[in-house]
């Protein structure tokens, strides 16, 4: 059965602990929590006193996914907020092995993330480090965005890598994820799932979480 990481940037921003509360009663095992900067992507979102003010709130992991250019510059920051993880998209550095790195020294779990457009290889030299590997499965940037289902096939070549060299990262998706498109993504390999739109824009939050999970039993 995968895990579920409802997104806050689909939660309702006025009442968010309500909603928060909602998806972890609902059994969701991850919060995802969306920084953007306006340059990455055309978007801007949350900053790091979002993540102060949630983490006492919530038991649940705080999976913190930064869309930013320079990502190092943040790192610490984030850290310092009570973010259990942090990741980083490849493309968004020069220097993803040292950014990682950055992370894993804060003893936080790392994540790097690649784009629908960036190639699983862009990764390999990092895979041996990091604690969950994400996948976009939309463009980054906006939530609401259907499922881009080509992604897919890079789900099974990392879970391929990933049994060869005995690694045991997590894999995450994240976009257009709902009860049908997870199916698939499950059985590639994937084993946490990012949903916004889905889960907060129905009226029952809890329940599409479970239905996500019920959907790959």
């Amino acid at each position: 059965m995968i895990k579920v990481a409802p997104s806050i940037l689909s939660a309702d921003y006025v009442n968010l602990q309500r909603d928060i509360e909602k998806v972890e009663k609902g059994g969701a095992e991850y919060l995802h929590i969306d920084i953007m900067d306006g340059m990455f992507v055309p978007a801007i979102s949350y900053g790091p006193n979002w993540v102060k003010a949630i983490r006492p709130i919530s038991k649940m992991i705080l999976d913190v996914h930064m869309m930013v250019q320079n990502p190092e510059r943040y790192i610490d920051t984030f850290a310092d907020a009570g973010a259990d993880l942090i990741g980083i998209h490849v493309e968004s550095t020069p220097h993803i092995h040292r950014a990682l790195q950055m992370i894993k020294n804060r003893d936080i779990k790392a994540e790097v993330v690649i784009n629908p457009g960036t190639p699983v290889e862009a990764i390999k030299p990092v895979l041996y480090m990091v604690d969950q590997v994400l996948v976009m499965t939309v463009n980054p940037g906006f939530g609401g965005q259907k499922f881009i289902p080509e992604t897919v096939k890079k789900i099974k070549q990392l879970n391929e890598i990933k049994k060869q060299a005995g690694y045991d990262f997590d894999i995450e998706i994240d976009g257009g994820v709902n009860d049908h498109t997870v199916k698939g993504a499950y059985e590639a390999g994937a084993t946490v799932a990012v949903a916004g739109s889905y889960v907060f824009g129905a009226d029952d939050p809890a329940s599409k979480v479970q239905a996500i999970k019920d959907a790959t039993k």
